[in-house]
């Protein structure tokens, strides 16, 4: 496999230094032409003697020199009795070593393999090898070759052994003519081949444009991808026609193949919210469930009984407050509700609100959870409450469970023991996540949401705080009144301003808000570097540790991407004591910011002291690196209250986080925000965005950047459209 920038080596296995058994990663060296090299990458099974044809890049390693990073490897078993002896002495074969080795290849030579493959009942002819013991080295030697074949087959066709190693997994001896049969297979999400490498792979087999394999596909990669967009499903003649664009094929094609995945249960369509819908199953099965789980809480009468009036008033007294109106008729409604909405902006009094409501649950002798999306969500709600919080992965003791596919401890036959739920920023929940946790709560349970609806809508499908809402079933608490003290803030003012279109009066310098103008991206993003390499340090006393940067998007000069390696070389410059590992475009550096990109529920950490230890790092997450350990392999990461190790190769689950996209910072607050406002996709430059980053600084917030374009962001409320049905399926119940 050929591409750009790659080029080729060849050589036979002198000895394989490491392998990572479960995914292949392996370090080996090389006996080439030119002498011994290193090479590096996800070689798996492979062994002594064999003679390989490597394709990559030469690499640098900080501790050991120039080696060769692997892409690609296509493998030829060895021939010529001593090649053949030294690949079968290094332990291959389970229970063949170099004596025996040795006695097989002295027995059948060049012919070794070939016997061992096609006529193992012959080993027996070699002493000391019973005929048990000789089919159980064929199969061995099988096993390995067919992982072997699939490798070298997929390799061909440009797909990365690792996802040869989860389709052996899954398939084992079948899994090259299953692969042969229908390369589709491999997009799902257990082997992590795209729709376009299988498609690659497909036509090049022969497979026609226009056959039911592929259409199917099509079809199903639409919808996977626009999950990614928000939508839980896709309005029939948008999937045909996107799906029509995407591979070339009629629209009848189309409809045929959504007929045959509708027939097989595959996909679900459904008219909902005035749409001819289509929904992946498991969507569709996890927003009917929320719909009626809520309903049936609705419903369902409430507990009553409380004398709220007189637990309120002990409270005032006890806490010297006095509760506003719409506060008293949260913790009402709480008393009288299975299922409640309490939302609100910054300094509206959601966590006074959240408060009372606890103590309420508390005097009713209820056993209360509280739980958030993130882990920065949950340990801020622990801070706020005094109360111990979980994030919603954790509460519900998720897994990954076969075939890499998420599952959860608690669920309908093994409920949490609880007696009531509140969730915070609830805005972040999708419809899978909602699901869950409806799923595993007791019949009897109480559930209450608390979010602020016009903060940015969960990065997974759904839009399922707005639609709650939205509907009118579920009975909520708006609160709207942003109380003296909270008012003085004009952090608080000015979101909620911006929330109601209105541009913030910058000649106003109330202390903790400021708009910094800078007509060119360029000059925007040196102030930013100033700002927290030297002007807040040294003139504010803020260390940079309390400092988020916040900018709307990715790419362009003021986008997450530029800004962290801009940050980096200032706050945490190359030295060298340091050590650093390069993994794609992003240098990681002993010292680093770095944040968690995705659930990860099997990687293990350890309290700093060793005396915890647990399974478990999440989406979200941010921490330091601590460790670069090229010996091993490995990058350690500090989180605070724990330790968390990575293979190289897992590396891709971190990210830069000296500068964050406003979207990854939901849910989190900090000391001090300084947010990037200039040139970006025009969908990222709405009102919900700059609200939601705003939100985020609890005592500064500097905005630097172009005033045209932050006038523009308060004025553009338009919201992406999500497909959810939830909303019309909650609202049927009042009509």
């Amino acid at each position: 496999m050929e591409e750009p920038g790659y080029i080729q080596i060849e050589g036979t296995v002198a000895s394989v230094i490491y392998q990572n058994a479960e995914n292949g990663y392996t370090v080996l060296r090389l006996d080439t032409p030119n002498g011994l090299t290193t090479a590096v990458g996800t070689m798996p099974g492979i062994n002594p003697g064999e003679t390989v044809v490597l394709t990559g890049t030469w690499t640098t390693h900080q501790s050991y020199g120039e080696q060769f990073k692997a892409e690609y490897a296509t493998r030829r078993l060895p021939s010529g009795k001593e090649a053949i002896y030294s690949y079968l002495a290094s332990g291959v074969i389970k229970n063949v070593g170099p004596a025996k080795a040795r006695d097989i290849v002295d027995k059948f030579g060049d012919k070794t393999l070939e016997i061992i493959e096609n006529e193992p009942e012959r080993l027996a002819e070699v002493r000391g090898i019973t005929a048990k013991r000789a089919v159980e080295v064929g199969i061995a030697f099988r096993r390995q070759v067919g992982l072997r074949r699939l490798i070298d087959f997929l390799s061909g066709h440009g797909l990365k052994p690792i996802v040869a190693v989860r389709l052996y997994k899954c398939y084992g001896d079948e899994a090259l003519a299953a692969v042969k049969d229908n390369p589709y297979i491999m997009t799902d999400a257990q082997f992590g081949a795209d729709f376009f490498e299988a498609d690659n792979l497909a036509l090049a087999l022969g497979f026609e444009s226009d056959c039911a394999e592929r259409v199917e596909a099509a079809v199903l990669f639409e919808l996977y991808h626009n999950l990614d967009n928000g939508h839980t499903f896709l309005p029939y003649d948008k999937l045909v026609a996107a799906t029509s664009q995407l591979i070339s094929v009629p629209h009848d094609a189309i409809a045929e193949a959504l007929d045959a995945l509708t027939e097989c249960g595959d996909v679900v369509r459904e008219t909902v919210a005035g749409q001819d819908a289509c929904y992946l199953a498991a969507y569709h099965e996890a927003e009917t469930f929320v719909a009626k789980r809520l309903l049936a809480m609705v419903e369902s009468p409430g507990p009553g009984g409380a004398d709220v009036g007189r637990f309120v008033k002990a409270l005032e007294r006890e806490y010297g407050i006095t509760y506003a109106d719409k506060q008293l008729q949260a913790v009402h409604l709480a008393a009288e509700s299975r299922v409640m909405v309490l939302t609100g902006g910054p300094g509206t009094g959601k966590t006074t609100s959240v408060r009372g409501i606890l103590a309420l649950f508390d005097m009713l002798g209820l056993k209360t959870v509280l739980c958030a999306p993130t882990g920065r969500a949950a340990k801020r709600m622990s801070e706020l409450t005094g109360r111990e919080a979980a994030t919603i992965h954790r509460l519900l003791g998720a897994a990954m469970g076969q075939g890499d596919r998420l599952v959860f401890e608690h669920d309908e036959t093994n409920p949490l023991n609880a007696d009531a739920v509140i969730v915070d920023e609830t805005s972040m929940v999708d419809i899978l996540l909602m699901r869950a946790l409806l799923a595993a709560m007791p019949r009897y349970c109480r559930l209450v949401l608390v979010g602020d609806a016009d903060q940015l809508p969960s990065v997974g499908p759904g839009n399922v705080f707005s639609d709650i809402i939205r509907s009118g079933v579920v009975a909520t608490v708006v609160l709207d009144e942003v109380f003296r003290q909270a008012g003085e803030s004009g952090i608080v003012k000015n979101a909620h301003l911006i929330n109601k279109g209105i541009v913030p009066d910058f000649s106003e310098r109330p202390g903790d808000f400021f708009f910094l103008k800078r007509a060119t991206p360029d000059k925007a993003l040196e102030t930013i570097i100033e700002l927290c390499a030297e002007r807040l340090p040294k003139n504010m006393g803020i260390e940079p540790s309390q400092i988020q940067v916040l900018s709307p998007t990715r790419k362009h000069l003021t986008g997450t991407e530029t800004l962290n390696a801009r940050l980096q070389a200032a706050l945490n410059p190359q030295a060298g004591w340091k050590k650093e590992k390069a993994f794609g475009n992003v240098v990681f550096r002993e010292g680093d910011k770095v944040m968690q990109i995705r659930n990860n529920y099997d990687i293990i950490w350890r309290s700093p002291d060793g005396s915890a230890s647990g399974a478990g790092v999440f989406n979200g997450d941010i921490g330091r690196i601590k460790e670069i350990d090229f010996s091993h392999e490995t990058l350690t990461v500090d989180y605070e209250d724990k330790l968390v190790t990575y293979l190289f190769e897992q590396l891709s689950e971190l990210e830069p986080a000296f500068a964050l996209t406003v979207h990854k910072s939901q849910g989190s607050e900090y000391k001090a925000v300084v947010l990037a406002v200039s040139s970006g996709a025009p969908q990222l430059l709405i009102r919900s965005v700059l609200y939601t980053a705003v939100t985020r600084a609890r005592e500064l917030l500097i905005i630097v950047g172009d005033q045209s374009v932050l006038e523009a962001m308060v004025a553009n409320d338009r919201r992406q459209r999500r497909y959810s049905g939830l909303r019309a399926r909650l609202a049927e119940a009042l009509s």
